[in-house]
């Protein structure tokens, strides 16, 4: 098909030991034998923490890695029922100090406050995270939270320059940006 970049996703793998890992390095695996020129986005699960699972994506090593924060710290229980804010960050920690290129994106509109966005942005530069989305959350269904807010176009602005300040190398930031949103532009 001759792809030049891909961004590779899945649901989470909790019923495998190593939350999937594996999988997701055979699937690199296949895709360099296939189309060597092919770059790569991963983006993962945080394995539950586990460094060894963590350890065989540096391995494999797609040119960038991404995990999704999702949320601030005050409203992860919330959002993010099995996963644990400091859990991302540590996960994100270990693969910058194993040498990949660290990716991370918040969903805004769930009540959040500006300061805790800041917070959070400064967490994941802490953690050595270079590109960053920002986009508004859109309750998928009935089932799951409501909007709380609709950020506007110069609050995401606002928010792009206060990343961009922080030393983010990118940042993608408006109610339409998703996780993948223009991911071919920071390789």
């Amino acid at each position: 098909m001759n792809v030049k970049h891909a961004v590779i996703t899945s649901v989470d793998r909790d019923d495998l030991r190593d939350g999937g890992a594996s999988i997701w390095v055979e699937t690199i695996h296949a895709i360099r034998k296939l189309n060597p020129k092919t770059t790569m986005e991963t983006l993962i699960p945080d394995f539950k923490g586990k460094q060894k699972d963590i350890q065989k994506i540096i391995e494999a090593r797609p040119e960038v890695v991404s995990h999704n924060l999702e949320t601030v710290r005050s409203l992860t229980k919330r959002v993010r029922i099995q996963a644990k804010y400091d859990r991302s960050l540590d996960t994100l920690r270990f693969l910058f100090e194993g040498g990949i290129r660290t990716k991370s994106g918040i969903m805004l509109g769930l009540g959040e406050k500006e300061a805790e966005v800041i917070e959070a942005m400064k967490d994941l530069r802490a953690v050595g995270v270079k590109i960053l989305t920002l986009g508004q959350y859109l309750q998928p269904s009935k089932k799951h939270l409501p909007v709380v807010e609709f950020i506007t176009p110069e609050q995401f602005d606002y928010f792009r320059e206060v990343g961009l300040s922080l030393g983010f190398e990118h940042v993608e930031s408006s109610p339409l940006v998703r996780s993948s949103y223009h991911a071919e532009k920071h390789i």
